[in-house]
């Protein structure tokens, strides 16, 4: 009997992983992605992973059969992609299938964030509505307002189209202008935050991305503007946001990502003018077993049929080139 092809699971990720896998792999769990963990000799028989998390380029130079990492999520910036990439290693992610739920939670955060609903249900379950009657009329609406979107990669595109329903009209800031985009297009990000007063952040962690929200760009937004982030907490200049809701040089903010997850900034904690998510935009039963699925089945279309199915760009490997 032939011996089952090894793969490796560092630190936790979801079970239904684990639980499409281990009738047709060998899995080699470890405590978290550390060398140190792993016997040269376990190392050396190591051909794929599967990784919710970090994967960095130590680990990476332990495993010398290592042919393909399976991360979990869209973003892979917990992976050594450039580590992997010298060594023809194909690394995966789980685009489109978290893309609706990320959108829907984006506007569920907008709504919040502008109509302060989830201000009002306290309002009402603590007895007010009774006591003190109607809940304060909010100073702020979506009416006549346009929205700003920075990055409009797939999901981005998804926020859009929702938005468009809304009846927003709609601009965009990527690194260049998206071909078969209708919607107006600023060459800078602090050129969009001055031509909008909705800006809804959704790029990844890179280093072009680190603090690009930054006071001049929150300035920019002006006394109305709102600020959104589902992408990266990396993106945002944390301590210059918490100054321009306390001041009121912008009018509120929503944010489900954070710089230091799960550390949320005592400054934003203690504003009323913020609303504030535990990063959970894909995180429904259903979207999480999307995700899940495809981790397993990049792994099994690497293994069975040489390619995977959800390469990252870095990484356009097939096996047979290895």
């Amino acid at each position: 009997m032939a011996a089952k092809t090894r793969i490796l699971v560092p630190g936790t990720i979801r079970e239904r992983v684990l639980d499409r896998l281990r009738d047709d792999f060998d899995i080699v769990r470890i405590e978290r992605a550390d060398p140190s963990l792993l016997a040269r000799s376990e190392a050396a028989s190591i051909a794929g992973a599967a990784v919710s998390g970090s994967f960095g380029a130590a680990l990476i130079e332990h495993l010398p059969a290592l042919e393909v990492i399976a991360s979990f999520g869209v973003g892979y910036d917990g992976v050594d992609v450039a580590a992997a990439a010298a060594r023809g290693i194909a690394v995966t992610n789980t685009p489109d299938v978290l893309n609706d739920e990320v959108a829907d939670t984006t506007i569920g955060l907008l709504l919040n964030t502008v109509r302060r609903f989830p201000q009002a249900e306290a309002w009402l379950r603590e007895g007010r509505w009774k006591r003190e009657g109607a809940f304060p009329l909010t100073p702020l609406s979506l009416r006549g307002r346009r929205a700003g979107i920075y990055g409009l990669g797939r999901i981005g595109q998804a926020i859009a189209e929702r938005l468009k329903g809304f009846g927003l009209d709609i601009a965009y800031h990527t690194r260049r202008p998206r071909e078969g985009v209708s919607y107006a297009y600023y060459p800078s990000l602090l050129e969009l935050a001055g031509a909008v007063d909705i800006l809804i952040a959704i790029v990844p962690k890179t280093a072009d991305t680190h603090k690009t929200i930054d006071a001049d760009v929150l300035r920019a937004l002006g006394p109305d503007g709102v600020l959104i982030n589902v992408g990266r907490g990396w993106t945002v200049d944390e301590a210059a946001l918490a100054d321009v809701l306390r001041d009121g040089v912008i009018a509120a903010a929503g944010l489900d990502v954070f710089y230091d997850e799960p550390n949320v900034p005592e400054a934003l904690l203690g504003l009323p003018n913020v609303s504030l998510l535990p990063h959970v935009a894909s995180a429904s039963v259903v979207t999480r077993n999307a995700m899940a699925d495809l981790v397993a089945d990049n792994l099994f279309a690497w293994f069975d049929r040489g390619a995977a199915l959800t390469p990252v760009p870095e990484t356009p490997f097939t096996r047979k080139t290895r």
